[in-house]
């Protein structure tokens, strides 16, 4: 079976908690993620299947740190927050409609990175 690798130049971005109220009172949390949502149903086929899928979450360092700490901690595993659990539902959620035929994940993790991006390696693309 043939692999699919998909690499999308978009920043992670965590799933928030929707109230109400953000229907007219719009938090900067919500409005990121809306666009997040947007840009990933623009940049990923609508056909594809997350099943046994391997998901890698690379997020941005912060601009304050020294060249030397971005170098020293490209590609760690990122401990703080967002949660992995908020990344994976924002993606999910963005992507499909009805997320419930999702029964396994092959491997996701978030690590640490110059540039944020989602990479996405799935073997079938067909659902």
């Amino acid at each position: 079976m043939k692999k699919l690798l998909i690499k999308l130049d978009i920043t992670p971005v965590p799933k928030p908690r929707q109230t109400r109220a953000d229907k007219w009172k719009k938090r900067p949390s919500v409005l990121r993620y809306r666009a997040f949502a947007d840009e990933i149903r623009l940049n990923l086929p609508r056909d594809l299947d997350f099943n046994n899928s391997t998901i890698v979450f690379l997020l941005p360092m912060p601009k304050s740190w020294s060249k030397k700490k971005k170098g020293a901690m490209n590609h760690s595993p990122h401990t703080q927050k967002p949660d992995l659990d908020n990344l994976i539902k924002a993606l999910l959620d963005a992507h499909l409609s009805d997320d419930s035929g999702i029964h396994s994940l092959r491997y996701v993790r978030k690590i640490w990175a110059y540039t944020g991006e989602i990479w996405i390696e799935t073997n079938e693309r067909l659902r």
